[in-house]
């Protein structure tokens, strides 16, 4: 596959690498010093992360936590900056741990300088994580 062009291609092709499970080549996708960050994460999680290393640090095992199937309901709005996009969507599977379903609503921010993400504010659902299973990042509880 080429290279995805757009912040819109860039964006549903991360996306379809984590319902891959690829997660070294999602975090190729980020900039060196691309931000991660997270506005509505419950204690214990972490709310900023700075790098490519810290962004595959806490994408690590992902995979082994959430068994994404689906992003349904995928809706990108540009906005009035062309690197910049606004994500909404849904994102579909099952806890590893316990077979229960996930299902958590995303409303992304997300920038894109030179094909890599630049920044990326993920407004995620902190209830969602309350469920046995969900905490991928070994940080809380």
């Amino acid at each position: 596959m080429s290279a995805p062009t757009s912040p819109a291609d860039l964006y549903r092709h991360s996306l379809r690498l984590l319902l891959d499970k690829d997660i070294s080549a999602w975090v190729a996708l980020w900039a060196e010093d691309g931000l991660m960050e997270f506005p509505f994460a419950p204690e214990g999680w972490p709310k900023r992360l700075e790098g490519r290393e810290a962004v595959a640090a806490y994408m690590r095992h992902y995979p082994d936590h959430i068994d994404l199937h689906d992003f349904p309901d995928l809706r990108i709005h540009r906005t009035a900056d062309p690197q910049t996009i606004v994500a909404e969507m849904r994102g579909v599977g099952r806890l590893v741990e316990s077979g229960a379903p996930y299902d958590m609503t995303y409303i992304a921010v997300v920038t894109v300088r030179d094909g890599h993400f630049t920044s990326y504010r993920d407004y995620w659902n902190p209830l969602a994580v309350q469920q046995p299973g969900a905490d991928f990042t070994g940080s809380s509880r």
